[in-house]
């Protein structure tokens, strides 16, 4: 999320840049309102692998935003909860550099317009509930935009794009532009999805009482002015998000260390989540939930309070060590400008698609200047599932089998990243480095 970051020039030449520009939105009723309260809740704890069925406090529902329609609502029709969406959950949580209504310290809004989908998130819950999966797309990616996008202001469809970044889109066509991308990228459809800010990360850190990280090596950044030394640090608020936004600190300097050092903080996040009372204490759910609300605007999909509900309780009880953060794998092109999709990332695809869990090489990091640095055991594959004993009694009813473990995607060492079982330390870098 840099502020120097220029936004992709392939946009039509007849369109005029716009500044700050926001989706359509819809407004319903009380009802709805209080809905998108609950909303803002879940999709804030999902992004951390886990999630908590519970409503906001009325008081809450004042500061919610009016959602915004993705045009794949179609795709939930005739669906009564979650646990019946084929395949499982699919949610995308965006994270935007936009400076608007961000206080001081981020730049000025008014010369920074970019409004930029610097994090890409896809959140994926298996339909048996049994793993979770979050994929991070690299910023710097490039990718198509498909045919059906629309000008969040004019509502005129806009022309496909061929070969640009990824963190363009939103400022192109909206979150359901990048929503529609991720799909045509991944072969999926992704019918729920957030967009949040830079202090959304802040005040949610704030509100679970602070993450705890590792850090191999000391961090020096004066662009976040963000500096740590070697240790374990409990990070809230801003200093939660310099870490969150930290670049040049960690790693190689790329944005590629930059998604391992937030999949380091994920990690934290959720086996706190699970292991220090959060789920169950009202007060801490109610400071998400305040916390969401004023920082998320929200897929029109997040409205329904049973979807809510059902995405909740499909979530909660996952194993962390079957809760996998991925790096969508990527090689740099000639002049190190960009990154491309590599043939590895068919195997995200495919696993995403028929809703396997993904076996990662725990070896995968070792040989990558820029991944976090392991300190847990190495992650074994599932055993298979053993062959029912034929019976010998003739006269026995006959039974219905288990269902059987769905076979893992063994991950190749290309692709990088952990579960959330793991704890892994930041790779951090010094002003010497740099």
């Amino acid at each position: 999320m840099e502020a120097h970051e220029s936004r992709s020039t392939a946009r039509r030449e007849d369109e005029t840049p716009a500044i700050a520009r926001h989706g359509r939105l819809r407004s319903n009723g009380a009802w709805s309102t209080i809905s998108k309260a609950a909303a803002s809740v879940l999709a804030v704890v999902l992004v951390s692998g886990t999630a908590v069925a519970a409503y906001a406090a009325l008081d809450l529902a004042a500061t919610a935003k009016p959602t915004i329609s993705l045009g794949n609502e179609a795709a939930l029709e005739g669906v009564p909860d979650v646990g019946a969406i084929e395949g499982g959950v699919n949610m995308l949580i965006i994270g935007s550099d936009s400076r608007q209504g961000q206080g001081d310290g981020f730049g000025d809004p008014d010369e920074e317009t970019a409004v930029l989908n610097d994090v890409n998130l896809l959140l994926h819950i298996s339909e048996d509930h049994s793993h979770a999966e979050v994929v991070s797309f690299p910023r710097d990616m490039l990718i198509d935009i498909p045919t059906g996008c629309t000008d969040p202001d004019s509502g005129e469809e806009l022309w496909e794009q061929y070969g640009v970044k990824i963190n363009s889109v939103l400022d192109y066509g909206g979150m359901p532009c990048v929503v529609k991308t991720v799909e045509n990228l991944t072969g999926l459809t992704i019918p729920f999805a957030g967009t949040v800010q830079f202090m959304g990360a802040a005040a949610i850190s704030e509100a679970v009482g602070g993450v705890e990280v590792c850090v191999a090596e000391p961090i020096e950044d004066v662009h976040t002015d963000l500096f740590l030394e070697a240790g374990t640090h409990e990070l809230a608020g801003l200093e939660a998000l310099q870490f969150l936004r930290t670049r040049y600190g960690v790693g190689d300097g790329s944005d590629l260390g930059r998604i391992s050092n937030q999949q380091v903080f994920m990690s934290a996040l959720a086996r706190e989540l699970q292991s220090d009372g959060t789920l169950t204490d009202p007060l801490k759910l109610y400071s998400i939930a305040k916390a969401a609300l004023d920082n998320m605007q929200l897929s029109s999909t997040l409205g329904d309070p049973t979807k809510l509900v059902s995405i909740a309780k499909a979530a909660t009880d996952i194993d962390l060590a079957k809760i996998a953060f991925v790096q969508y794998p990527t090689g740099y092109v000639d002049d190190f400008a960009a990154v491309v999709p590599t043939e590895a990332a068919e195997a995200i695809n495919l696993a995403l698609q028929e809703d396997r869990p993904m076996l990662l090489d725990p070896t995968a990091n070792a040989d990558k200047d820029f991944a976090s640095a392991g300190t847990s055991e190495p992650t074994e594959a599932p055993a298979e599932p053993a062959e029912p004993e034929p019976s010998t009694d003739a006269s026995a009813e006959p039974t219905e089998s288990a269902a059987p473990e769905p076979t893992a995607e063994a991950l190749s060492g290309e692709v990088s990243g952990q579960t959330a079982a793991e704890t892994r330390c930041s790779a951090g870098r010094t002003l010497a480095d740099q």
